[in-house]
This record gives C-alpha cells, structure tokens and sequence, in this order.
C-alpha cells in the first residue's frame, strides 16, 4: 500500500501532530484526508518522494543459496556473472 504524507494547510494553526507533517499508509481506492485526525484541522497531502533501494526481504541471498545466478549487463550482448 502506498504512503501518503499530509501537513496542515496554510495558515491553520494545527497541532503537533499535523503541523509538522505526518505520514499514512492507506489503499489506493480509500479517500483522501480532508481532516486531522487529532485536531480535525484542513489538512493537504504533500508529494512523497519513492523508496528506492536495496531489497530488505534478502531476495539475491535467497536466489543465490537457491541455485540461481545474478547476471549483470555490461554491454550490447555482454553480460557478467555475479553470482
């Protein structure tokens, strides 16, 4: 499910929990937030930069002692053998 991140809407005073900023994990087809839901003040949702990187879930430790190899493109047809 993706994050959502929602700060209060300029010039509402809000509370600590909104002021600042806060982030949601919520489905796709649920509704945006309009309100905090500790203060009840108008909130807006604010882009969220995408979490990029290394798998946490080990999947190259597991394909690995699993038998299968990583292989990594060097260049038109030319590929190395990782693991």
């Amino acid at each position: 499910m993706p994050v959502y991140r929602y700060e209060v809407k300029e010039g509402v005073a809000g509370c600590a929990h909104c002021r600042d900023g806060f982030e949601i994990v919520q489905p796709i087809s649920e509704k945006r937030l309009e309100k905090c839901p500790e203060c009840g003040c108008r909130i807006v949702k604010t882009p969220v930069a995408p979490s990029v990187g290394r798998s946490q879930s080990g999947l190259d430790d597991r394909a690995k002692a699993a038998g299968f190899s990583k292989l990594k493109r060097l260049g038109k047809g030319e590929y190395e053998k990782q693991y």
